[in-house]
């Protein structure tokens, strides 16, 4: 965690009010990589006064040693290491123990840190009636948001988060036991019998096992698909103050304990603007239907005045080429080769859009390239995964994330409860008039239409 003063420069801000005539000092606050922060802690005391940032894209709400991202020059780290080389050169695992403690672990402590996971990835066999509580076509998302908020009624030798154990015993059920969640909620929505994990497999060849396994025939499955799925995990696993993860550290600021907090991350991943966003490439793929419809799709998407959007190219915060979608094309094109599904016609299409957007200047020139929820989304439908699985794993892999920055905060001495503030722009003081004396107007006769 960055100490405050060490960081804290002699240099300021200065705001002059021209109605009061009066100037006010803001410290400037240097991090170890990226822009300098002002530090408006003491602004309302002050000047009276808040700051007003929607969405908060201007905004620091803490600070952070986990994961670094500059969007102008394409780059993402965690705790220091490129992500291309984690993606390369790592295992899931390994990445989640760097996450968790700051540094890529020994060997020795890499064979315990997967032997603790691997013991905790069975979930409370009472957890089977809850699934069978939901209807068989509940998506998903809803079913892991309710069996990872239960896990609290479960596990109440973790929930304690001043503990420092039961944190570390938190971290480490949550990143075992989303995989067996979120094969559970797929096995369940499709009515095959539930598939309890194997000690003797990896993270991600476990998961594809309970997934897609079945009692009546042995599980086989080609390193190349294991090694992509755990690729999708590693390159998923954290990306900063995103809206989930802001969920998951306002949650936590109040003080619920972790497994709430994971689970209103997952609620957050949900959105279609935000961990939906592979789902909405497929359903673009589908509208489209033939390459031989590209072309009129693509003259609809330069149309400012049609509102047809291509989905899976740019990204808010790079505003040069995502690094995770470097990576992850290798892998959708491996994965491809592997399981021989050139010939699936939205793949073509997908490809085709590929080519087109790497190629095409005005992709080019407004940086519209494809990211990583493109490549991601056309991987999952080649691997069998249905649409509504997409989030899941995401969330599977973004799991390390949320819980990393959860116990950060929770470490963190200067954690505050999160409380935002406002700008108000409804009606000023009134009196309180008697009910004949008030206008008649109702809002009622639209709503009992």
């Amino acid at each position: 965690m960055a100490d405050y003063e060490d960081n804290k420069q002699k240099n300021s801000f200065t705001l002059f009010n021209n109605e009061t005539g009066k100037s006010y000092d803001l410290p400037v606050i240097k991090g170890t990589d990226g822009p300098d922060v002002l530090d408006i802690r003491k602004l309302y005391q002050e000047t009276g006064m808040f700051t007003y940032d929607p969405g908060f894209t201007s905004t620091a709400s803490c600070d952070s040693s986990i994961t670094y991202i500059d969007g102008n020059e394409g780059i993402l780290r965690h705790r220091g290491y490129d992500i291309h080389e984690l993606a390369s050169k790592s295992e899931f695992l390994e990445v989640c123990y760097l996450l968790l403690h700051g540094d890529l672990p020994s060997p020795e402590d890499k064979q315990k840190f997967k032997d603790v996971i691997t013991n905790h990835t069975m979930i409370h066999e009472q957890l089977v009636h809850l699934y069978r509580g939901f209807r068989r076509d509940a998506h998903p998302m809803a079913i892991m948001v309710g069996v990872v908020g239960a896990l609290s009624a479960f596990y109440h030798d973790s929930t304690d988060f001043s503990d420092v154990n039961q944190r570390m015993i938190a971290c480490h059920r949550l990143i075992a036991k989303m995989p067996t969640i979120g094969a559970m909620a797929y096995k369940y929505s499709i009515g095959q019998p539930f598939v309890y994990p194997k000690n003797d497999l990896s993270y991600a060849e476990n998961f594809l096992y309970m997934t897609f396994s079945v009692p009546t025939a042995e599980f086989k499955i080609s390193p190349k698909i294991v090694k992509a799925m755990d690729r999708f995990f590693i390159l998923h696993a954290d990306h900063e103050q995103n809206a989930s993860t802001s969920t998951v550290r306002l949650a936590g600021s109040s003080g619920a304990n972790p497994f709430a907090c994971i689970a209103s991350g997952i609620a957050s991943l949900w959105g279609p603007a935000h961990g939906g966003a592979n789902e909405a490439v497929i359903k673009m793929l589908e509208e489209i239907g033939d390459v031989k419809n590209i072309p009129e799709y693509i003259k609809k998407a330069k149309n400012k005045n049609d509102p047809f959007r291509l989905m899976g190219f740019g990204h808010r915060v790079y505003k040069n080429y995502d690094p995770r979608a470097t990576v992850m094309k290798e892998s959708a094109h491996e994965v491809l080769e592997e399981l021989n599904k050139h010939d699936d016609p939205l793949l073509k299409v997908a490809l085709e859009l590929e080519r087109i957007a790497l190629e095409d200047e005005y992709f080019i020139q407004k940086k519209l390239f494809p990211n990583v929820d493109f490549y991601s989304g056309f991987i999952l439908k080649a691997l069998g995964f249905p649409t509504s699985m997409f989030t899941v794993l995401f969330a599977i892999g973004r799991t390390v994330g949320w819980i990393s920055q959860w116990k950060e905060m929770i470490e963190d001495p200067i954690n505050k409860i999160g409380r935002p503030r406002q700008l108000y722009l409804g009606k000023t003081a009134r009196e309180y008039q008697q009910e004949s004396t008030r206008e008649k107007k109702s809002i009622f006769n639209w709503l009992w239409k």
